[in-house]
């Protein structure tokens, strides 16, 4: 996590061998406008040949893959029990009323397992890091009561969504909103498994004596005993320890964007430069035809019609018209590439269908970027860094993105949604394209006996990635930046490397090989 303002938070990851993945959380604290920059720089060695030609802005466009969504609200196992927000408490306000309208009545059951998602998430994340630290018998308590606590409430949530559910069988709701809440019933069974089966794993690591094993049992119960309900309600998204799990996953994946979808906004794009750019050539091409009539009525005035002058000088004003115009076209073209964005999106809201935010992207390359100072400073973390920004050639890729948020649009209190997440994949497989096979056979004399043999070499590429944040909110400016790095070879992500801010450190902090089970369910 970078030492970001308040108001945003981020959190770089790497999703797959050749994605990786940027967070941001955007919190608007204020009352009206929240604008916020994120600026991205790419050093990439010149040997992978990228440039504006090789990589022109359309390609880079579609090796990004953007997801806005409102942020999903915070509340612990216990709170979706008992707190006045809970989607699991409105529904059965409803079951009691009767008097919200069926769309809404979905939402707060899709909302649900969004909310319990969140929360089963968090849980096994925590149950990963007291697993993997050292805290002793202290941290192992704290666990002891984690583990317990969510034994206990998330088979209560299920228990009273599922009785909620068959009250619902009184109602006389549409067959599309039965199949709706079906749905989601069969995806928060999908939840449970996913994360306690993911809490299990982890504590494989923990004694078998003590409480452990009852604690590790208890929570295998709890998956057998939604893979039976599964198999009682004859859905087919139950784990096969000898299949492919080909129609699992197709489910899961499937139940997943359904439910998840009350979140997102929905885009509407905007061609704002290509409007400016359209009046900028109309400038041009009015230019030029000034200028070409000006020295046909000087023509007029200086020779008759009828002569050879007369016809060298309209033919040589048309020649200065064509390419005047063509000048200024490019003129105007880079001051528009330079003060324009390249896309404009409308942030809407999909329940109230109002424009909450814009969204406005941009790309540069080359000379076109100009690395602030304070980027280049990040980057001074050793001889070969410092000597390859003067010396050696490398390309510079500059994405900025701006978002503009009217917090007053947000649905904070009649849907408990206070901000919006932004998940932005960049995919690097047109990095590889040019790079050298990934592993070599380095020829090794060994000392004893001075007897000839091969060790393996691997061949790596750098590419360093410094991040820009910036919060203007309430006449108030805050910065933050943060650098990582991306390791690849042919094959892809092999690691990432994460640097503190200040770098000051020659090794970097962190360093997050890649393995399989950076892309284990709920990872």
């Amino acid at each position: 996590m970078s030492q970001a303002p308040e108001a945003l938070h981020s959190r770089f990851d790497v999703h797959d061998r050749k994605q990786f993945e940027i967070k941001l959380e955007y919190q608007p604290t204020g009352a009206d406008e929240t604008r916020y920059l994120v600026e991205a720089y790419l050093f990439l060695p010149s040997s992978l040949n990228i440039d504006a030609e090789t990589y022109p802005r359309a390609d880079f466009y579609a090796d990004i893959h953007n997801y806005v969504r409102f942020k999903t609200p915070v509340m612990g196992l216990s709170e979706i029990l008992a707190s006045e927000g809970s989607p699991l408490l409105k529904l059965e306000a409803w079951q009691r009323t009767g008097l919200a309208p069926e769309s809404d009545v979905v939402y707060q059951a899709k909302l649900l397992s969004c909310v319990l998602r969140g929360a089963l998430r968090r849980f096994a994340t925590t149950v990963e890091l007291r697993c993997e630290s050292k805290a002793g018998d202290a941290g192992r308590a704290d666990l002891e009561t984690v583990v317990r606590s969510a034994g206990e409430c998330v088979p209560a949530v299920l228990e009273r969504f599922r009785a909620w559910l068959r009250a619902t069988g009184e109602a006389k709701l549409q067959e599309k909103t039965r199949a709706s809440l079906r749905l989601v019933d069969e995806y928060v069974s999908l939840l449970v498994e996913q994360f306690f089966r993911r809490a299990v794993a982890d504590m494989d690591a923990l004694p078998r004596s003590g409480p452990w094993l009852p604690l590790r049992k208890g929570l295998m119960e709890a998956v057998l005993r939604e893979e039976s309900y599964r198999k009682e309600h004859r859905l087919r998204s139950v784990l096969s320890p000898t299949g492919d799990n080909e129609e699992y996953m197709q489910r899961l994946g499937f139940l997943k964007k359904f439910c998840m979808n009350v979140l997102f906004l929905s885009s509407r794009r905007r061609q704002r430069r290509q409007g400016w750019e359209e009046v900028l050539f109309a400038i041009a091409a009015g230019v030029a035809m000034a200028f070409a009539t000006s020295v046909a009525l000087w023509a007029q005035v200086r020779f008759t019609q009828v002569s050879l002058n007369f016809f060298l000088v309209a033919v040589v004003g048309y020649m200065m018209k064509d390419r005047i115009k063509e000048g200024l076209r490019r003129m105007f073209s880079r001051f528009a590439a330079t003060h324009l964005y390249d896309r404009t999106t409308d942030l809407v809201d999909p329940v109230t269908a109002r424009t909450i935010g814009i969204c406005e992207e941009r790309v540069d390359y080359g000379p076109a970027v100009k690395v602030p100072a304070g980027v280049s400073a990040l980057r001074l973390h050793d001889d070969f860094l410092t000597v390859s920004q003067g010396e050696l050639s490398e390309a510079v890729i500059r994405y900025q993105k701006r978002i503009v948020l009217d917090a007053r649009l947000l649905p904070r209190s009649e849907r408990g949604l206070t901000g919006v997440t932004d998940i932005l994949r960049l995919n690097v497989g047109r990095f590889l394209r040019d790079m050298d096979e990934p592993e070599f056979a380095l020829e090794y004399v060994d000392l004893e006996d001075f007897s000839v043999g091969h060790i393996r070499g691997a061949k790596r590429y750098p590419v360093d990635l410094v991040f820009r944040f910036t919060v203007m909110e309430a006449g108030t400016r805050k910065e933050s930046a943060q650098r990582v790095r991306l390791v690849l070879d042919r094959n892809g992500i092999q690691r990432m490397q994460n640097f503190p801010q200040p770098v000051e450190a020659p090794e970097p902090a962190g360093s997050v090989p890649i393995q399989p089970a950076a892309w284990r369910a709920g990872a």
